[in-house]
């Protein structure tokens, strides 16, 4: 598959009128309902299926199935990492109005280091293709671990990297509206705010430890790789909004997750020097497996509504008072003469 220099510049070009495009219709604080959540996610399939069949048009079926099969295992896995996301915003008691703000920079760093880890990944394989059994490997021992341990544990109270961050950079304990950082009392502060942006960048890092190389395991062009990541990565903010109150609803997700990985391992792990799988066949087996665990997951809690994650009995950050913005000094010192 060749992708022209044009080609490339082209797609990202488009990716940054995109997120141009959300950032200037939120421009605005305010907390995101489920039907404007339900509109911009149907926007981002959208897009990303509107890709996938400008690539099946130019570069054939092959290449068409190899990123629909990268795009669903992404989206799929993508669903966990809502969840992470609906738990650390509650546990921090981050305002609803400020979530798309933070969930839209953590967006933009996601990009970043895939682009970065897909880049990596891609010359790995081209200067060892023995580097695919480790991947594979890595993927079936993740599935393993997933399929045992059925709820995503985390508690941010005990997390490394808040703790170290905590311990590097200093904090105010109250929101400073959508601001990251803060000047109080003559000394550069960060807000909750910021902690929260580095907690979900550092949950990203590791879901694309378990995604990247189960995209991978589909199809091993960059090109492909990056755009199916791209655009389900792209779409992860308006399915938060859409999904956090229903993580109690997914029972069976993440088995039907464990499964995927398992397979796209063991599919890897025979192209090398066995047999590679059928596009079709991978991109059918993956929609199954996801579609039963959604369809089973909503069958076995029928009849449940909606319900946020549980937040602390006493959040640790609280909203700064209107003096206490209003006291605020000027975020740069202007030089002295």
């Amino acid at each position: 598959m060749d992708v022209p220099v044009w080609g490339w510049a082209a797609v990202l070009a488009g990716i940054a009128a995109m997120l141009a495009v959300d950032l200037l219709a939120h421009r605005r604080p305010h907390a995101i309902a489920v039907r404007e959540a339900a509109a911009w996610t149907a926007v981002w399939v959208a897009c990303g299926t509107g890709f996938g069949v400008l690539v099946w048009a130019l570069w054939g079926a092959r290449a068409g199935q190899e990123y629909f099969s990268g795009y669903l295992v992404e989206k799929s896995l993508s669903v966990d990492n809502v969840f992470v996301w609906a738990v650390l915003l509650s546990w921090f008691a981050v305002p609803p109005r400020y979530q798309h703000r933070v969930l839209f920079l953590g967006v933009v760093g996601a990009l970043v280091l895939r682009g970065a880890f897909i880049a990596a990944g891609a010359a790995l394989i081209h200067a060892f293709e023995g580097v695919l059994y480790v991947f594979a490997a890595f993927l079936l021992w993740t599935g393993w671990r997933m399929a045992r341990q059925r709820e995503a544990q985390l508690n941010p109270d005990q997390s490394a990297v808040l703790r170290l961050f905590r311990r590097v950079v200093p904090m105010t304990d109250a929101y400073y509206g959508q601001r990251l950082l803060v000047r109080t009392g003559g000394a550069l502060r960060a807000t909750p705010l910021l902690a929260v942006l580095v907690l979900v960048e550092a949950t990203d890092l590791l879901f694309a430890l378990d995604s990247i190389p189960a995209v991978f395991a589909v199809k091993d062009e960059p090109f492909l790789v990056f755009t199916a990541n791209a655009f389900a990565v792209l779409g992860l903010r308006a399915m938060y909004f859409l999904l956090a109150d229903l993580m109690h609803r997914f029972v069976h997700l993440r088995l039907g997750l464990a499964a995927v990985l398992v397979w796209v391992g063991v599919k890897m792990a025979l192209k090398v020097h066995v047999v590679e799988i059928p596009t079709g066949l991978s991109l059918a087996v993956i929609a199954a497996l996801v579609g039963t665990s959604v369809l089973t997951s909503l069958h076995a809690t029928r009849g449940q509504g909606r319900r946020p994650a549980e937040r602390p009995e006493h959040p640790p950050f609280r909203a700064a008072s209107a003096a206490e913005v209003a006291a605020a000094e000027p975020l740069w010192r202007r030089p002295r003469r």
